[in-house]
């Protein structure tokens, strides 16, 4: 008896023990560097095997890495591509699938690799100057084409005396004379123009196919026969003031002549040739210079004659797209009231939708995204999200129209992570009665009898969408204990054209009620309650929240992150400064000063009350640490409880390093739970 009763004991124990270690966390901030994710899924011409990008993040280095794997449909045969162990990027598959080409760094730069699939060997056939891109190959397997820079001498405007020998003077000035000149995250631009490039598949010297101080890069399609390349470029003499504006183009392999085949004031891009060679798919529009307009799958003809429109009734932008082996139509890809789908496409219109939840690669905020390739015989590969995982790699059999996710990169960490759990909702606009959508993300063993924090996270653009995505920076929020909602008030893409377009000479406008509606719709349904709102958001999200706080004082607290306070400063000092006249306010800030102070946050900061955390990157180039000091100073000078956060090292996109990520979510969680009261039953 005693023996039974000892024994009893000890299962006890053990259970207790399993039970232990088998219990869920929430997700926390060291998670974010085990995160792994599929990027730019290729699936062989046979449709056997896959070769994608496997991303994830160095916690010693602090940043991105990625490599090459393989992996047969079935998802068996896993494997890395090379025993490389430095950046691999860009891989495409030989027209016959027995070679994959791609690029990888080295210590000279990075450099096009060849991989043959029969011996499992990979070699370096490049030696260039520069970066190459948009690697193409051309229909008989011979050569490939690329996208190179070329560098360019900088305007000189004074001789300087020659310094003595050993003398340390001071650097020499940098001197543009160019509309663009800097971009965020990549800093100054230095001079020169990305010209066309063909090499050998064999290896050998490559070939300048385009001159001229025109860029050209983006999608490269080959003509049927390999005479010629068909791209996207914009050769009018002003083109540096028409950036709206782009042209379909094809260069004549062997003697560089270069033909012309639209004409319209808009953008047109992303040409892709049928396998028959006869029609040219591209994308685009017709500019009405105004906030956001739907890019519309495009036909025409081989010699430019003949051009129609064939997604007219999909009001949805379509920018990826890939013919399917016969020329029947095409595959094509578009976003979807928050949800990125793929479906195949006939010449007159008609589109069948074949999958859902493609995207997953913003892994901090649930941006859409993503990404996918077609076989011959139409399985298709893309990145799959869900809410739960960031982007995996999924596979449709076209034949049982059936999609199977192949890998679980995540696997093992969210075996043993409790997430939140993310609820879609629909509510109506108090303004004009329309149906706006958005998304509750619950705190993980969240308990609807208990009283919780609620959060508003606004989203940027705003000519953008969130969705039912995954995203590290909610996840966090809501292990913190924090109900978090995200909409998509008007301005989203995602809803058609009209609907991202009402922010135009109107922004901020009835984007505001939209999210003001949508906590009381929470409040309404006992979600949210009136004396622990909270609000935050990035870029347009800082915007919106900078607006919303003068515009009420219902929040206990906000944390305004990278945001545009003066759109007359922004406006004249931004990397993309020359783009907001007249699509976004008409004229320019000389000739509409009322117009663009009407819509400037810092226009309200007379009447906030509300404590705030102004948070910015300390080289952002897109809205500019001077924007969030206005706010700042602005709010000190009133004596409103404020605290500014400078990220060293950090660009517009603050979450492009982890650490980062998590420094801009840890502040945003220390101030806001400073304003917290504690849960309730």
């Amino acid at each position: 008896m005693k023996n039974s009763a000892i024994i009893f004991c000890f299962l006890l124990i053990c259970l207790d023990v399993t039970t232990g270690y088998s219990q869920k966390k929430p997700f926390d901030y060291l998670d974010v560097f085990d995160l792994q994710y599929v990027s730019d899924p290729q699936i062989s011409p046979d449709g056997n095997w896959i070769v994608y990008r496997r991303m994830g993040f160095d916690i010693m280095t602090d940043r991105a890495k990625g490599n090459l794997w393989m992996i047969r449909k079935d998802g068996s045969g896993h494997q890395k591509l090379t025993s490389r162990e430095v950046s691999e990027t860009s891989p495409r598959w030989s027209p016959n699938g027995d070679r994959i080409a791609f690029v990888s760094s080295t210590d000279e730069g990075s450099e096009i690799y060849m991989y043959w699939i029969s011996t499992g060997k990979f070699a370096r056939i490049s030696q260039l100057p520069a970066s190459p891109s948009s690697l193409a190959w051309s229909p008989k397997g011979d050569q490939l084409a690329f996208s190179m820079n070329i560098p360019k001498k900088p305007p000189v405007l004074a001789k300087m005396p020659e310094k003595p020998k050993g003398a340390k003077w001071a650097e020499s000035p940098r001197i543009t004379d160019r509309v663009y000149h800097e971009a965020d995250g990549r800093g100054y631009i230095e001079p020169g123009f990305n010209h066309l490039f063909v090499i050998p598949a064999s290896g050998g010297s490559p070939r300048q196919l385009t001159e001229g101080d025109y860029q050209h890069r983006g999608t490269l399609s080959w003509s049927a026969e390999g005479e010629e390349l068909f791209f996207s470029a914009n050769r009018s003499e002003n083109w540096e003031y028409d950036f709206r504006n782009s042209e379909i183009y094809s260069v004549n392999i062997q003697n560089g002549k270069i033909r012309q085949l639209t004409t319209r004031q808009g953008p047109d891009r992303g040409p892709a040739v049928s396998p028959d060679g006869n029609t040219l798919a591209f994308s685009g529009y017709e500019d009405q210079v105004q906030a956001y307009q739907v890019s519309r799958l495009q036909l025409m003809n081989f010699n430019g004659e003949n051009k129609r429109s064939i997604s007219q009734n999909l009001d949805r932008d379509i920018d990826d797209y890939i013919w399917d082996s016969k020329g029947n139509g095409l595959y094509v890809m578009y976003d979807d009231k928050g949800n990125t789908k793929i479906g195949h496409m006939s010449p007159n219109g008609t589109l069948k939708q074949l999958v859902g939840d493609v995207g997953g690669t913003s892994i901090g905020r649930p941006y859409g995204g993503g990404s996918f390739s077609v076989s011959g015989n139409g399985t298709i590969a893309f990145t799959q999200t869900r809410p739960e995982y960031p982007a995996e790699l999924a596979v449709y059999d076209p034949k049982k129209g059936t999609t199977t996710k192949i890998t679980d990169l995540n696997g093992p960490l969210f075996d043993f992570r409790e997430l939140g759990k993310v609820e879609e909702i629909w509510y109506k606009s108090s303004y004009d009665q329309r149906d706006l959508q958005g998304w509750v993300v619950y705190p993980p063993a969240y308990d609807p009898g208990k009283k919780y924090p609620f959060l508003v996270e606004n989203h940027g653009g705003p000519i953008s969408n969130y969705g039912d995505r995954f995203t590290a920076e909610i996840q966090l929020y809501a292990a913190d204990g924090y109900i978090v909602f995200y909409p998509n008030a008007r301005g989203s893409t995602s809803y058609g054209e009209e609907f991202g377009n009402l922010l135009y000479n109107n922004y901020p406008g009835q984007d505001y009620d939209d999210v003001m509606d949508g906590v009381n719709y929470c409040i309404a349904k006992g979600i949210a309650h009136e004396d622990q709102l909270f609000v935050t958001g990035g870029s347009a999200g800082g915007i919106m929240t900078a607006w919303i706080i003068g515009k009420n004082n219902r929040f206990e607290a906000a944390v305004v992150a990278k945001p545009v306070m003066n759109w007359i400063s922004k406006t004249l000092v931004a990397d993309n400064y020359f783009g907001y006249a007249n699509s976004r306010y008409p004229g320019q800030p000389w000739e509409n000063f009322e117009g663009y102070w009407k819509f400037s946050p810092l226009s309200l900061v007379g009447q906030v009350e509300t404590p705030t955390m102004v948070l910015v990157g300390m080289d952002d180039l897109r809205t500019p640490p001077s924007e969030a000091k206005q706010l700042y100073h602005a709010l000190k000078l009133r004596k409103i409880e404020t605290v500014l956060v400078e990220i060293p090292g950090a660009s517009h996109g603050i979450a492009n390093k982890p650490s980062n990520l998590i420094t801009k979510v840890a502040h945003t969680l220390a101030w806001l739970n400073k304003y917290r009261t504690s849960e309730k039953e």
